[in-house]
């Protein structure tokens, strides 16, 4: 009996428990004439405010209508957590209008989910170049995206390619971005670096499915966002 009171006992704290998936992802477009004044502040800024749990992981846009944009990235944490932060300090906001907002053209800020299931690498497992895909199911299409997304994870795991998958989670249309992760750099994108995309997806989802899942993405997809990002370590937290 007292066994059984025991697992009784910690049964609710594991279900309260909650796994770090959430990430909150800034961008900050600089002023034309501000570029180096940008990169100053959120270095500085880095450095006296965003440690430990407020690490900042940080990239630059290199491509698409973004391109020249720094993304932060902070991040994995819980819910909970988040609702017990609030703002770091009086410090950290005075520094943030004083030393960096000024240098802003504008700043977007957006939350998402990283999903497990719909990944072949850990979250945590980062490279220094990646491209992002972004895609935005059709109103009412989201399970039959995340269909075509399995799909494609086959191929990435016979093809041992690093890609994280996360949700947007109430930041803007509905989307999944798919954050392909280059282990050796942007060589992995030459098309002589791997077998063509069509025979790796046959080979792991069987004779005809490639044409069956692009007649899949046209008929539930409404777009995609394509850009590439490379890490800046002088921006990022130490």
């Amino acid at each position: 009996m007292k066994r059984l009171f025991f697992i009784g006992m910690i049964i609710p704290l594991f279900s309260l428990a909650q796994t770090p998936t959430v990430v909150q992802v800034s961008r900050f477009f600089p002023k034309m004439d501000k570029v180096l004044e940008l990169e100053k502040g959120l270095k500085n800024h880095a450095a006296k405010f965003h440690t430990g749990d407020y690490k900042w992981r940080a990239y630059t846009v290199q491509s698409g209508p973004e391109a020249g944009s720094y993304q932060l990235i902070e991040g994995p944490t819980t819910w909970a957590q988040i609702d017990k932060r609030g703002d770091i300090s009086a410090e950290h906001n005075t520094d943030l209008y004083k030393n960096v907002l000024p240098n802003v053209e504008k700043a977007t800020e957006m939350f998402i989910t990283y999903r497990e299931d719909l990944s072949s690498v850990a979250l945590t497992d980062f490279s220094d170049k990646i491209s992002v895909t972004r895609v935005f199911p059709k109103i009412g299409k989201s399970m039959q995206v995340e269909n075509d997304i399995k799909a494609i994870k086959k191929m990435w795991d016979d093809s041992k390619q690093s890609v994280a998958v996360y949700e947007a989670s109430s930041s803007g249309p509905t989307q999944f971005i798919i954050v392909y992760r280059y282990k050796e750099g942007f060589k992995e994108r030459d098309p002589g670096f791997m077998k063509p995309m069509k025979e790796r997806f046959e080979t792991a989802n069987g004779a005809g499915s490639f044409e069956k899942w692009q007649s899949s993405i046209s008929e539930n997809t409404s777009s995609a966002w394509y850009e590439l990002l490379s890490y800046n370590a002088d921006l990022s937290s130490k």
